[in-house]
């Protein structure tokens, strides 16, 4: 379960801070390491400061854009320390913990640390299902990247150890915890790259229709994306969207595909 578990950073500016989250990582279980266009590759401080954890360090995964961190991944929570101009769902966390074990039975999930001076942009945050908040002192919330990924990850520690605790505890109960399972924890939900093609494919019909105004966008798209990450649309109801988006395009004429065409 813990292996379907990404750590992304990106863009990260100081080898010692991949160091330093490898060890925290290592230290609750977590090895999966995904480092996005770091500005600095890793090197011998970061093997220093990961105290034991080289192993994390040579086998992160490092890629060009956060994209490529993302795909196949089901659930994507996002690290945000200011609130932004268009509010999101927020989790703090412990909700975090839960949320990545619950998913990571079944799939690949994402949590995303941004730059250490500037965070994520805003438009990163929005491929997120999440924002992950750490409700710090008010009057001093200074966390540096490896104490918040040390922070998460042992949330994530212990809800992994409190659902096998779960199974342990009660295996009279095994049979109907199985039957839930199954109605429940079996739902298939797309992973990122996915909602990506969705976003793009409902973006340019809208276009197309009218709707959004090319000189004045606004944010209407911004909105979309944060609905449709809070409702989480499950793989066959974004199939059912998909549809739907292809039959309005084949119904106005503009799909390659149509009789018009």
């Amino acid at each position: 379960m813990l292996e379907n578990i990404r750590i992304i950073l990106v863009e990260t500016s100081h080898t010692g801070n991949m160091g330093s989250t490898a060890r925290a990582m290592k230290t609750m279980g977590l090895t999966n390491l995904y480092l996005v266009n770091p500005l600095v590759q890793p090197d011998s401080h970061s093997i220093a400061l990961s105290a034991g954890a080289s192993d994390v360090i040579g086998n992160a995964t490092i890629v060009g854009s956060l994209d490529e961190a993302l795909v196949g991944c089901e659930l994507v929570i996002g690290t945000s320390a200011r609130s932004r101009t268009l509010s999101w769902p927020m989790v703090e966390p412990r909700e975090c913990g839960e949320r990545c074990v619950k998913a990571a039975a079944s799939s690949p999930v994402a949590i995303v640390f941004g730059r250490e001076r500037v965070g994520l942009t805003n438009e990163e945050l929005q491929k997120c299902h999440y924002h992950l908040y750490i409700p710090t002192n008010p009057e001093y919330g200074s966390l540096n990247l490896a104490m918040a990924v040390q922070l998460v990850s042992y949330e994530i520690r212990m809800a992994h150890l409190a659902a096998q605790n779960i199974v342990v505890q009660k295996p009279a109960a095994r049979g109907n915890v199985e039957k839930a399972a199954t109605a429940g924890d079996n739902v298939e939900y797309p992973p990122a790259e996915d909602m990506e093609r969705f976003y793009q494919h409902l973006e340019q019909v809208l276009n197309q229709s009218g709707f959004i105004r090319k000189a004045h966008p606004g944010q209407i798209m911004n909105k979309l994306r944060r609905l449709y990450n809070r409702a989480r649309p499950e793989t066959q109801e974004l199939n059912i969207l998909r549809g739907i988006l292809t039959a309005v395009e084949r119904w106005a004429g503009k799909s390659p595909d149509s009789d018009g065409k």
